[in-house]
């Protein structure tokens, strides 16, 4: 069982992740990207779920400073977001990310691509 977690400025979002992912691993949800790194540091997750449209600093600030951080940089990120055009997948894995979904997505895609990234 993988330790995974999600961050999303919406409580809908996580709630979907957390149900299509808590049969299989442990899944901490965080509303919003505010002191996430070094939550993310402190819980040493084996995956990170990250939304890039959020309120503060976006899920590329966000990853991006994991990737800076010789705690956190090798631990894999799958970004999830709406933002799905080619060059918003590409930019997101040029700033890291190990995988890309984009919403609306199936709980069986997350699975995957979670199941993929472990």
């Amino acid at each position: 069982m993988a330790k995974l977690i999600a961050v999303d400025d919406s409580l809908a979002d996580l709630k979907l992740i957390e149900g299509a992912l808590a049969s299989q691993h442990q899944v901490m949800i965080y509303q919003g990207s505010e002191n996430i790194e070094a939550r993310i540091e402190s819980e040493k997750p084996d995956l990170v779920l990250l939304d890039v449209v959020m309120p503060g600093r976006n899920g590329y600030e966000v990853l991006r400073s994991l990737k800076r951080n010789e705690a956190t940089k090798n631990i894999p990120v799958l970004i999830i977001s709406s933002k799905g055009a080619p060059t918003d997948i590409e930019w997101g894995k040029r700033q890291g990310a190990s995988g890309y979904l984009t919403k609306p997505y199936t709980p069986d895609d997350l699975r995957k691509a979670v199941n993929t990234l472990l």
